[in-house]
């Protein structure tokens, strides 16, 4: 019997030397939804559940051959974007999208990692917002990050709406604003579409297991996206599977641990 081969999803981003984040939770990630990860790794960091102690950003160069590498053979069917950590990152990663028509596109707009610490050379911003955004079938930036991109506080839910229409008219056809870090009972996610809105809440998990939610959940859209999946149940998909992975978390590290992505997806 022929084996049936799997979907292809690319990562570009940072690796995580702890494993809970950046390349090695999306290609766990993409490993968990039965896709085949490939990767090019944009930056190599120094970290563990307490933080970052160290960031060399991979030559640009070598960060556009081992897209064009990857793209010429394996064909993803949908990409992430995640740590890019300079300009130059960025501009090479942009080259990289463009000359492989990588058209499925989500953009995870790392800029502070969960233990405060900035992974976004501060000139890179506006390039990231400017020039990769526009590129993007979905960004899904936390409350920090929509802060930035937005130009506005988002502290509210009604923050995090008008922040996921503010997103999209700077170009991203679709954003998913994260709210794991707003106050109270629930953790609130908003997607916006650009013609339709979905607002979930679900009970907070008491746990400082969260080191690596942003990755792993722009990384199971991009999974399902992969699949041939419509963007709202990719959404759905993802949100379900990372909540699950963050209550299975195994606890890890003595500070922000990482999930379990050993759950299974829905």
């Amino acid at each position: 019997m022929t084996p049936i081969e799997p979907p292809i999803a690319l990562t570009i981003a940072g690796s995580d030397s702890g494993g809970g984040a950046g390349i090695q939770a999306d290609l766990k990630t993409f490993h968990a939804f039965g896709v085949h990860g490939v990767c090019a790794v944009t930056s190599v960091t120094a970290q563990n559940t307490r933080g970052v102690s160290a960031i060399a950003p991979v030559d640009p160069g070598v960060v556009l051959a081992q897209i064009d590498a990857v793209c010429r053979d394996l064909a993803p069917s949908a990409t992430k974007t995640g740590m890019l950590a300079t300009r130059a990152g960025i501009d090479a990663t942009i080259e990289g999208i463009h000359a492989a028509d990588l058209g499925t596109l989500v953009v995870d707009p790392v800029m502070v990692a969960t233990s405060g610490d900035p992974l976004l050379e501060p000139d890179a911003a506006r390039a990231l917002v400017t020039e990769v955004l526009p590129l993007a079938r979905l960004v899904t930036p936390n409350l920090s990050e929509a802060t930035l991109i937005a130009e506005m506080p988002v502290a509210t839910v009604d923050d995090m709406v008008s922040a996921a229409r503010a997103i999209v008219t700077r170009g991203a056809d679709a954003a998913l604003v994260t709210g794991g870090h707003l106050p109270g009972e629930e953790a609130v996610d908003v997607l916006w579409t650009g013609h339709e809105e979905r607002v979930w809440r679900r009970p907070r998990i008491d746990t400082t297991s969260t080191h690596g939610t942003g990755c792993t959940l722009s990384a199971a859209i991009t999974a399902e996206l992969a699949k041939g999946r419509p963007l709202v149940d990719a959404v759905e998909g993802a949100l379900s599977f990372t909540r699950r992975a963050i209550a299975a978390a195994p606890g890890l590290g003595e500070g922000h641990g990482p999930l379990s992505h050993w759950v299974e997806p829905d």
